[in-house]
C-alpha cells in the first residue's frame, strides 16, 4: 500500500491545509468502493460531465444532493417485498449485474454548480459547471496606473 506524505504542501503553500487534507481523504474514499463505475468527462474549459453506470436502478432509485463543496450520489433499490418476484424465486445462471444499495462522494472545486442530471440507458449524466464571480477573476494591472490614493 502507497502513502503519500503532504508535509511539503503543508511547509510550502500558506493554506494548503484544507487542500491536503482533500487529497487525503479523496485517497482513503477511493481505497473503499469501486462501485458503481464513473467516467468524469471534460466538455469544455469549464463545462465537465459525471457519468455513471447505474443498470437496473430507476431515477426513483437514485438521489443526489449537494452539500458544501460535496456531491453525493445515492442509490437505494426497493426492497424484495416491493418487487414482482422475491430473489428466492429467481434463477439466475449467470449473474454479472450488481443490484446492491450505494452510496458515491465526490468532492467539488469552489464555484463547481451542478447544472442538471438525467438518467438513460443505465447512465446516470451529472453535468457541471465551474462559475468563477467578477470579483474572483483576474485582474490586468497596468504598470504606472495607481489603485488607491495613498494620501
Amino acid at each position: 500500500m502507497r502513502t503519500i506524505d503532504l508535509s511539503p504542501l503543508y511547509r510550502s503553500f500558506i493554506g494548503s491545509d484544507h487542500l491536503a487534507s482533500m487529497i487525503d481523504a479523496a485517497s482513503r474514499h477511493e481505497k473503499q468502493t469501486s462501485y458503481p463505475p464513473y467516467n468524469i468527462e471534460l466538455l469544455s474549459e469549464d463545462k465537465y460531465r459525471i457519468t455513471m453506470a447505474v443498470a437496473g436502478f430507476s431515477k426513483d432509485n437514485v438521489v443526489i444532493e449537494v452539500q458544501e463543496n460535496t456531491l453525493k450520489v445515492n442509490g437505494n433499490r426497493a426492497s424484495e417485498k416491493d418487487t414482482n418476484k422475491s430473489e428466492a424465486e429467481r434463477k439466475f445462471l449467470h449473474k454479472g449485474i450488481s443490484e446492491r444499495n450505494f452510496e458515491r462522494k465526490f468532492q467539488l472545486g469552489d464555484n463547481v454548480k451542478v447544472l442538471a442530471a438525467d438518467l438513460e440507458n443505465g447512465l446516470l449524466h451529472i453535468d457541471l459547471e465551474r462559475v468563477v464571480p467578477e470579483a474572483q477573476k483576474p485582474k490586468r494591472i497596468e504598470i504606472g496606473s495607481r489603485l488607491f490614493d495613498a494620501g
